[in-house]
C-alpha cells in the first residue's frame, strides 16, 4: 500500500470521528434545550384515533340515553358521531366516586367539589388540555377557574352542571312552605299536626355535616363559624351534637336519588334536604311536591367531568368532555336534573328546559350557595378538622353514636 494511499484512509477515519463527536455534542445540547416533562401537566395523546367506548362515573340522572323518558337522550347522538360507545357507572355518593375512581377502570367521573380535590390531591385524575375542549370558552366565567377543580394553574376537568341543596317539603303535611332548616333538625309539630319524628330524611355522605354547619352559622352566631366546611374543634363538636340529637328523626339516611322518592311516595316521608332531581322526579309523578331554599341559605354542587390519570380511552373521554359542552346537551341535562347549565348560552332556546328554566333551578343564586368543597386541615383559621374526620365521625351519628 502507498503512502499516499494510507494517508487518504487516515484522513478519512479523522474526518469520521469528528463528525460523530459533533453529532453526540449535538445530541446533549438538543437534549439540553428541551425542558423536562412535567409530570402535572396534560398527556398529549400519542394518536388521535378513536377507541370505541368510554367508561363514565356520574352521579344518577346525569347521562340519561332515552330509556326512561325518549326527550332526554344526549347520549345516542354521540355515539352515532364518534362510534364511542358511553358506559356508565352510577355511584349515590363522592365517597364512592372516589373509591370507584381510585379502583380504576373508569375515564371519567362528574365529580362534586367534596370529591374532586381528593383525586387530584391523590393523582386519582389528570390535568386536562382545554385547547382540545374548544368549547370551554362558552363556560360560565364563574365557573372557568373554581377552586374545585382550577388548582395550581391547571384545568382538571370540564365544569358541568351546579345547583341547590334544596329542602324538598310534601305540600298536605307541611302546607306553608318552611323558611329554616329546623324542620329537618329539630323536632317539632308540623303543619298537619303530627310530629315531624320518624318523617324526614338526611344524606348519607359525610359532607351533610356542612348543611348543620350552614344550619348553626344563623342559629348560633356565637360559635363564629363563618364557612360550613371550615370547622374548628368547638364548631364541629356542636355540630355532632345538632346531628346526633337529629339522629330519632331520620327516617333514612339517604345516598340513593330513586329510593329517596319511593321514600317520599310510599313510607310516609315528608321532608328533606333533597337535588333538585327527586323533587323533579316526584312533581312529575305528580305526587304534592315543592321545595325551597330556607333563610340560612344552602349548600350546594357544582360538578366537573373530570379525566382519570390512567384513562384507557382518552381521545373517546376528551370527545365526550366537548360533547357536554354543547349548549343543547346542557340545557337538555339541566332540564332532567333541575340543575343550573355550565355554559349560560344553554338557558335560552331550550324547547325543554325553557327560557325560565335557568332562573328557575337557581341562575342567580350562585353566591348565596355554599358549594361542596373538601374540608381540609390547613385553613383560613389556621386548622380545621379534616375530611377524614368527617367520614369517620358521620359514619358514627348514622349509627345513632
Amino acid at each position: 500500500m502507498s503512502k499516499r494511499s494510507m494517508t487518504s484512509d487516515a484522513r478519512l477515519v479523522l474526518a469520521l470521528a469528528i463528525g460523530l463527536a459533533l453529532a453526540g455534542c449535538q445530541k446533549k445540547a438538543d437534549q439540553a434545550a428541551t425542558p423536562a416533562a412535567d409530570p402535572g401537566a396534560p398527556v398529549a395523546a400519542a394518536s388521535e384515533a378513536l377507541e370505541g367506548q368510554v367508561d363514565i362515573v356520574a352521579w344518577p340522572g346525569y347521562i340519561e340515553r332515552g330509556e326512561t323518558d325518549k326527550n332526554y337522550d344526549w347520549v345516542t347522538a354521540f355515539e352515532t358521531d364518534t362510534g364511542c360507545k358511553v358506559n356508565v357507572k352510577t355511584a349515590g355518593t363522592s365517597d364512592e366516586m372516589v373509591s370507584l375512581m381510585t379502583q380504576g377502570g373508569y375515564d371519567l367521573v362528574t365529580a362534586s367539589g367534596d370529591a374532586s380535590l381528593r383525586l387530584i390531591r391523590g393523582g386519582t385524575v389528570q390535568p386536562i388540555d382545554v385547547e382540545r375542549v374548544p368549547s370551554y370558552v362558552n363556560v360560565d366565567e364563574r365557573l372557568k377557574q373554581a377552586s374545585w377543580h382550577f388548582v395550581d394553574g391547571k384545568h382538571y376537568g370540564t365544569p358541568y352542571q351546579w345547583g341547590p341543596n334544596v329542602l324538598m317539603y310534601n305540600t298536605t303535611a307541611i302546607p306553608t312552605p318552611p323558611t329554616s332548616w329546623s324542620v329537618v333538625f329539630e323536632e317539632q309539630k308540623l303543619g298537619d299536626g303530627k310530629s315531624n319524628k320518624g318523617r324526614i330524611q338526611a344524606y348519607d355522605g359525610p359532607i351533610y355535616i356542612a348543611d348543620a354547619a350552614l344550619y348553626l352559622m344563623a342559629k348560633k352566631p356565637e360559635l363564629g363559624i363563618k364557612d360550613p366546611y371550615e370547622l374548628n374543634e368547638q364548631q364541629y363538636a356542636a355540630v355532632l351534637d345538632l346531628l346526633r340529637q337529629q339522629h330519632p328523626l331520620v327516617h333514612r339516611y339517604w345516598h340513593d336519588a330513586n329510593v329517596a322518592v319511593q321514600d317520599f311516595t310510599n313510607e310516609g316521608v315528608v321532608a328533606s334536604g333533597s337535588w333538585p332531581f327527586q323533587v323533579n322526579t316526584l312533581q312529575a309523578n305528580k305526587q304534592p311536591i315543592a321545595s325551597v331554599v330556607p333563610d340560612e341559605g344552602a349548600t350546594g354542587w357544582a360538578d366537573t367531568t373530570m379525566l382519570a390519570a390512567n384513562a384507557k380511552h382518552p381521545n373517546c373521554a376528551y370527545k365526550w368532555m366537548e360533547w357536554s359542552l354543547n349548549a343543547k346537551v346542557q340545557g337538555d341535562v339541566a332540564a332532567w336534573f333541575g340543575s343550573v347549565p355550565a355554559v349560560p348560552a344553554a338557558c335560552k332556546g331550550n324547547t325543554l328546559l325553557g327560557d325560565q328554566g335557568c332562573a328557575t333551578n337557581g341562575f342567580d343564586k350562585f353566591d348565596q350557595i355554599h358549594f361542596w368543597r373538601t374540608p381540609e386541615a390547613a385553613c383560613s383559621q389556621g386548622t380545621c378538622v379534616p375530611y377524614s374526620r368527617w367520614a369517620t365521625d358521620y359514619v358514627a351519628v348514622m349509627g345513632g353514636r
